[in-house]
């Protein structure tokens, strides 16, 4: 068990009850690794173009390439804590990984960073092809290659350190330089020689065809791009390794954090009081048992009952304070919810009327719940579900016909499709029966997870096996939300439900 359950309510969640839930969703951050400072310029020395003129005096490029950023000033921000929702993403999605931050396209950013980088390796070719060469802009790339491949060195690979340092010594290239007798390619096979040892087996691609190109430019380009990735490698990497000690300086914190709110609020657990007290029961409560014991009961059962409503939230009122920082991702999971509630529908719906036996054929059903998945995708909230739900209905009959046709099964008649039709057209209404107790299932199978006390798998609900994986990926998904929730804040939920019951108790 992760140290970010210490301090959970009592066999309250925890991220062992995951029940073989594997969270699947890649949540993604913008994260760049490298910088778009110092490029060089794509003008000859005849000729500059109004455009690059301006680039040049204005100081928008520079002899240098794109520079990175090292791997240890990437966690010295992370270990300083001083973006806690960072630092809380990674504590609550297992599966967090940094991405590259790439400007949009047609972008203003975009159309500058090009330009940037065009100028710099128009530069170089120019340079290179000079006779002799002028290797200004070749010096200053392999020196930011060489910081560049320190990026993704571990602190035990002194050896490697030592030995680039040495045969890429700026002075002794530079003493090559004005000698004419710099072999640029020879450095340049050396660098992906390196990198080849230090890349992550899924760079081996991309290794590979370095050595093969031919062209020094592509090559180098090749090189500065391979870098970049294998740098954000290496910092998805260590993040992984350090994944226990940033989920417990989180739980501190944002614990602190959440203080200092407090501090300057009239009353700052306003909303947390309201969401957790609606599922307080004290109907069924014995006042002779031990005080301490009844409330931590209480609150186990209130706060796992609480939970399940944020997945079905009211947009006017606001979440809990305690919530703050998962609010995006609750309503990413309430949609995706939603959506599963209204698939499940639609294959109990279908099934209904296929029969048994084309209903026991696993693919039919994965055929069904695929094009019905990718038609819901535009459904944001209830009223976007009628027009898709006209769009899944010819969908199904159209797999049905197709699946009945392939197993040699006899074919609806018109009268069946055409109900088929109309009922999955009807899951639209908020209150289909079957709706209501496919949302009711899910809903009791995800209770059941968060208020588990061990890691034994969870069955899946009745006639909706088909959504297993869907299924354990949001119930994995929520309950890592719940249980880091769940050991910052107890103790202000246990104050809450202490303060609601009579003193006497």
């Amino acid at each position: 068990m992760d140290s970010e359950n210490n301090g959970n309510l009592e066999n309250g969640p925890s991220e062992s009850n995951e029940a073989g839930a594997s969270a699947r969703v890649r949540s993604q951050s913008e994260c760049s690794v490298t910088s778009d400072e110092g490029n060089g310029t794509a003008m000859g020395k005849r000729q500059r173009t109004t455009s690059q003129q301006f680039l040049v005096a204005s100081g928008l490029t520079a002899a240098s390439p794109p520079k990175f950023v090292s791997l240890e000033e990437i966690m010295k921000a992370a270990n300083g804590m001083r973006d806690m929702a960072l630092v809380h993403q990674i504590a609550v999605d297992k599966d967090f990984r940094l991405e590259r931050a790439e400007p949009a396209a047609n972008s203003v950013q975009k159309v500058v960073k090009d330009t940037m980088h065009k100028a710099f390796w128009d530069l170089l070719r120019q340079q290179l092809a000079e006779d002799p060469p002028n290797y200004t802009q070749a010096l200053t790339l392999l020196e930011n290659i060489k910081e560049g491949l320190f990026g993704v060195l571990l602190p035990q690979h002194t050896k490697i350190k030592q030995q680039i340092s040495e045969i890429l010594d700026s002075d002794l290239i530079k003493q090559q330089a004005e000698n004419g007798i710099l072999d640029f390619k020879h450095y340049a096979q050396y660098v992906i020689s390196v990198m080849a040892k230090l890349c992550a087996p899924v760079r081996d691609e991309k290794i590979k065809n370095l050595t093969e190109t031919t062209d020094v430019i592509e090559t180098f380009k090749g090189i500065l791009e391979t870098l970049d990735l294998m740098t954000l490698d290496m910092a998805n990497f260590t993040i992984e390794m350090v994944r226990p000690d940033i989920i417990a300086h989180s739980v501190e914190l944002e614990r602190k954090k959440f203080a200092d709110y407090l501090a300057v609020q009239a009353d700052g657990l306003e909303h947390t009081r309201k969401w957790l007290l609606k599922h307080l029961d004290t109907s069924e409560v014995n006042y002779n048992s031990d005080r301490n014991m009844l409330i931590r009961v209480l609150t186990k059962k209130a706060f796992a009952e609480a939970c399940i409503d944020l997945l079905e939230w009211d947009g006017k009122n606001p979440y809990p304070e305690t919530f703050m920082l998962d609010e995006a991702r609750l309503s990413a999971l309430e949609l995706t919810t939603s959506r599963l509630i209204i698939m499940g529908t639609i294959l109990l719906v279908t099934g209904s009327y296929v029969g048994p036996d084309l209903q026991s054929i696993a693919s039919f059903k994965d055929t069904i719940k695929e094009h019905s998945s990718i038609l819901l995708q535009s459904v944001n909230a209830e009223k976007d579900l009628s027009n898709s739900l006209s769009n899944v209905a010819e969908q199904v009959i159209k797999d049905v016909r197709e699946a009945q046709e392939a197993h040699g099964l006899v074919e609806l008649s018109e009268d069946s499709e055409k109900l088929l039709k109309e009922q999955i057209i009807e899951i639209a209404k908020p209150d289909h029966r079957i709706r209501q107790l496919v949302r009711q299932r899910i809903k009791d199978f995800l209770l059941q997870i968060i208020q588990s006390a061990t890691a034994a798998p969870q069955k899946v609900p009745s006639g909706l096996t088909a959504l297993q994986k869907e299924l354990t990926a949001v119930a994995g998904q929520f309950l890592r939300i719940v249980s880091h929730n769940s050991t910052v804040f107890c103790i202000y939920y246990t104050d809450i439900i202490s303060a609601a019951l009579p003193n006497t108790v």
